[in-house]
């Protein structure tokens, strides 16, 4: 099921520019500097990353389920402050992300969690399909009660 439908605005380029109703029109080198600036100041584009590979979740999942959780705060917080979730090292010596081991990046920690949602989700579809197998033998081996 597709919630959402991502659309580059890579494939928007060729396309004339939208805008609001009543919203001043602005010419194409306006339109060019702001493309420029952001690009130079490390804005990212919806199609400015590039594929690396497949991910096994079953893989992923086993490394998160062995990933030591624990409750932890930052040195500057105050003593009744807590978070919840692995240290960043740890993170950085299961997955190798980032790799000066200090922080967690959200971007690949949301990854990893909608990583194992779909391993436990494809997990949840083959059980369910051997408990309806199991079933289904079951019912075909009993004798009919007279």
């Amino acid at each position: 099921m597709r919630i959402l439908h991502r659309r580059s605005r890579v494939a928007d380029r060729g396309a004339p520019a939208r805008r609001a109703a009543g919203a001043p029109e602005t010419d194409a080198r306006e339109t060019d500097a702001r493309e420029t600036d952001a690009r130079e100041n490390g804005a990212r584009e919806a199609g400015a990353v590039a594929p690396v590979g497949a991910v096994n979740g079953y893989a992923v999942l086993e490394t998160v389920a062995t990933l030591p959780l624990s409750t932890w705060r930052y040195l500057w917080e105050p003593e009744d402050v807590r978070h919840l979730g692995p240290m960043a090292q740890d993170w950085q010596a299961a997955f190798g992300f980032n790799q000066d081991g200090t922080t967690i990046p959200v971007v690949d920690g949301l990854g990893v969690a909608l990583v194992c949602v779909q391993a436990l989700n494809r997990r949840v579809e083959e059980l369910t399909a051997e408990v309806d197998r199991l079933r289904e033998a079951t019912r075909a081996n009993r004798p009919e009660a007279a």
